[in-house]
């Protein structure tokens, strides 16, 4: 199974996950008097959308490169992450805004049994955070761990849901509003969590140094290439799931042109063999004077 397809797969199981978690969050607050659910349920329905989104960023910078996008359409991917976000940031204002509202707002006390549904919801939802992170380490894939971290700030807020209703349900009348501070506080987590999936793909998108011990990986692959004495500079740009090189080799000044070429072609052939999540990889040829 491809990257891609293993990437695909998992965002097919959070589309379908989140839809379902939707519709039991949506019921069991409305008929539990629990606003923290409900503030749940609209978590998960712009996860809907946000998981679809990454479907198409997955397959769309997953196409092979053309005349126009010579490095191919990997750069896709950290954009969708942006409309991610954007989504987890209006979702986590909808929230607030609620909340805030109902604090100073008299209603029922939340039933028992959500508490039920909130325990089972926690255990799900940690289970998909894990699988969809696994996922996207396996792939190289920003968008797919800006989904993994969908379903991890999911299982926060179903955690908070659960203390607010436990602290409404212990103390009884007069502390209903403890639900609702436990959705406020959901609001704030949700935010956080948005500047962390924020935070790689911005890096993503300005190139920006995020890649050591694949740097190391690179150095010590091509030693093993006979001809090729040492490295110099070694420069990493991600595009979605894969990675592209620019790296300076060093080989005997005595050497011929056609052959430190044929050398620069059997180092990048070997790269991107042992190192699959390579893609372009451009070799920059140095001559040491002492060989």
């Amino acid at each position: 199974m491809t990257n891609e397809q293993k990437a695909v797969k998992a965002t097919y199981f959070s589309i379908a996950g989140n839809t379902c978690l939707a519709l039991v969050k949506g019921l069991a607050g409305f008929f539990g008097n629990s606003y923290a659910l409900i503030a749940d349920a609209i978590e998960s329905t712009t996860d809907i959308f946000s998981s679809c989104l990454v479907l198409f960023g997955i397959k769309y910078s997953n196409k092979p490169a053309d005349e126009n996008h010579p490095y191919g359409h990997g750069r896709a991917e950290p954009l969708i992450t942006f409309l991610v976000v954007g989504f987890l940031i209006t979702s986590a204002t909808i929230i607030g805004y609620e909340s805030i509202a109902n604090i100073g707002t008299s209603h029922d006390l939340p039933k028992s049994w959500t508490l039920y549904i909130l325990g089972a919801i926690i255990i799900w939802k940690e289970y998909s955070f894990r699988l969809v992170m696994k996922r996207s380490k396996q792939t190289n894939s920003s968008a797919l761990a800006a989904d993994a971290w969908h379903h991890r700030s999911d299982a926060i807020t179903s955690v908070a849901a659960f203390i607010g209703i436990s602290i409404a349900l212990l103390m009884g009348k007069g502390c209903e509003s403890a639900d609702d501070w436990a959705a406020l506080f959901a609001a704030f987590f949700i935010l956080y969590n948005s500047y962390k999936i924020f935070r790689p793909a911005l890096g993503e998108i300005m190139d920006e140094h995020l890649n050591d011990d694949l740097v190391e990986i690179i150095r010590v692959k091509a030693l093993t290439v006979k001809g090729i004495l040492g490295t110099e500079k070694c420069f990493i740009r991600k595009a979605g799931m894969k990675y592209h090189v620019d790296l300076h080799a060093i080989v005997s000044a005595k050497i011929s042109v056609k052959e430190g070429h044929d050398l620069a072609h059997q180092l990048k052939d070997t790269l991107r063999e042992q190192i699959p999540e390579l893609g372009h990889v451009l070799i920059h040829v140095e001559p040491d004077e002492y060989y």
